[in-house]
């Protein structure tokens, strides 16, 4: 099964935005059928490619990919007019082999699941600590990753005729830099934390250290 794939009016379409910011009720799609050829490739082999499959957007992905062309692919699907706003409700998805779904269903149940998700995770949280969420807990997150730091897709908003303006773009252009600069900064000082914790750690470098302050100490007591 490929995600980000459907059929609208009985033609192929990828979901690049399953809905739209204001919009539930409507997606952005491109056909795939009326893509110029070399775009049509380059988005395929996003679509099937991990990064694709495991984004929650595909929008998000193309934003992230450089054609052979030199363009963001996102952006060269904007400029070839070949992203279109459509109802949900008649955007037909293949959750699973065998099975239909209309896009708006599909985003209801996703939605449902997704807190769900988090009320498990907080009810969790509060069981183990007895009732009492201690304020100053950290985020639960991977070994080595800065807390706080996990950035949403980018999302666009889209005007009512359903075609990105270049001002949209460069919007979208300007909050992923600005996410990517954060999370840049916040990484630099989590590695600087955990080079810190890991020399406290190491005896050999804790040896060397004593050592050090030993042989300052000499020369002190010598001068």
């Amino acid at each position: 099964m490929i995600k980000h794939v459907g059929r609208h009016n009985n033609e192929r379409v990828v979901v690049l935005y399953r809905t739209v910011p204001g919009e539930d009720h409507m997606a952005l799609v491109a056909y795939s059928n009326r893509l110029p050829a070399m775009i049509h490739d380059e988005v395929m082999k996003v679509l099937e490619s991990p990064v694709g499959q495991q984004a929650k957007e595909f929008s998000d992905a193309l934003f992230r990919t450089t054609m052979a062309d030199g363009r963001n692919a996102l952006t060269a699907l904007h400029e070839e007019q070949m992203i279109k706003k459509v109802p949900t409700n008649q955007v037909i998805v293949t959750p699973q082999q065998g099975s239909e779904v209309r896009l708006d269903e599909l985003n209801a149940i996703m939605k449902k699941m997704e807190a769900g998700e988090e009320a498990i995770k907080e009810l969790a949280e509060l069981d183990n600590q007895r009732g009492v969420r201690d304020p100053r807990k950290a985020e639960p997150r991977e070994v080595g990753e800065p807390a706080n730091t996990r950035s949403a897709p980018v999302q666009v908003q889209a005007p009512q005729d359903g075609a990105l303006t270049d001002v949209d773009i460069a919007r979208g252009y300007r909050d992923q830099a600005t996410r990517m600069q954060v999370e840049a900064k916040a990484m630099l000082a989590e590695a600087e934390r955990l080079t810190k914790e890991a020399s406290k750690l190491d005896p050999l470098t804790n040896a060397k250290k004593k050592t050090t302050a030993k042989k300052a100490t000499s020369s002190k007591v010598k001068s």
